[in-house]
């Protein structure tokens, strides 16, 4: 006789509490240990650039993301846990490109997804952060895409060009679908635009859950010790897709995910019978999440 499964509620999402001093010290050595390592590290890759580009330019400026990374856990207790990298290509399947969709809570993530993947990564972001000194004298050595968000019509063109060129080469592109920095516990409004770059090209696209808020919330400088979960879903085929029903797909598994990984965060969403299940091992996952992105998106 098999016992029926009974729903597992979320529990609410408790207050934060303040920080202490210990984390405050803990936060501000981090932010000096950055700054440290990359003022000489992006000198070192402008003077670089002069004579390399591509690949081991690329892997240059990677080496200092990773140090960042290492900092966060040894100095603020900011671990991390990867799970579906066996979804992606690996590092011998060098001309086969996807296009990554991710959650976006936290600068933890820029920092860490070309630190945890195995293909070169070609970020699009808004032009302004070249003019972050040394940060974006750095990127804009990079192959990257970088755009002005106030001309729209020119900045799509760059994107597809771009990234048209890029995949072609390999290279993966990876676009936060929210746009921008999201609340922990929120959904934004997941633009077409990385899913309309997929159908074009005829790349897969993959959604990502990331619960990276847990420790570095947007707007802070302070790290709160903890673990950081990446999950990584199947690649989705774009070819014949029209671009509003492949985003709401990866909408709905990424939300559905991140109400897997971070219940505490979703004190409203409903009951999950299948607290362990990943959205694309069980559709009813998927589908309660759909349904709460759908509310969230008419709230917005």
């Amino acid at each position: 006789m098999t016992r029926a499964a009974v729903p597992v509620a979320a529990p609410a999402l408790a207050a934060v509490a303040a920080p202490s001093p210990l984390m405050v010290l803990r936060s501000a050595a981090y932010i000096v240990f950055l700054l440290a390592t990359l003022v000489p590290w992006a000198l070192v890759a402008v003077l670089v650039s002069a004579f390399v580009r591509g690949g081991p330019m690329y892997w240059l400026c990677v080496g200092w993301l990773r140090l960042a990374v290492w900092g966060a856990k040894a100095v603020c207790g900011v671990h991390y846990r990867v799970s579906g990298l066996e979804y992606l290509p690996t590092a011998a399947d060098a001309n086969a490109a996807v296009l990554l969709a991710p959650k976006h809570q936290s600068t933890w993530e820029t920092f860490a997804f070309p630190a945890i993947m195995p293909h070169p990564l070609a970020y699009v972001f808004k032009r302004e952060l070249l003019w972050i000194p040394f940060f974006g004298w750095a990127i804009g050595r990079m192959d990257m895409i970088h755009i002005d968000r106030s001309q729209r019509a020119r900045a799509w063109a760059k994107v597809l060009a771009q990234g048209k060129r890029l995949m072609s080469h390999g290279n993966w592109v990876i676009m936060f679908p929210e746009g921008t920095r999201i609340d922990r516990g929120e959904a934004g409004k997941y633009q077409t635009g990385a899913a309309r770059l997929a159908i074009t090209t005829g790349t897969p696209i993959v959604p990502i859950a990331v619960t990276s808020a847990r420790c570095w919330p947007r707007r802070s400088w302070l790290l709160r010790p903890g673990l950081i979960e990446v999950s990584i879903g199947r690649p989705i085929p774009a070819k014949g897709r029209r671009h509003e029903e492949l985003m709401a797909e990866v909408a709905a598994w990424i939300e559905a995910e991140m109400r897997r990984l971070d219940p505490a965060a979703y004190p409203d969403a409903p009951p999950s019978t299948t607290p362990d299940a990943r959205p694309d091992e069980h559709p009813a996952v998927a589908a309660q999440a759909a349904q709460a992105s759908a509310a969230a998106a008419q709230r917005s």
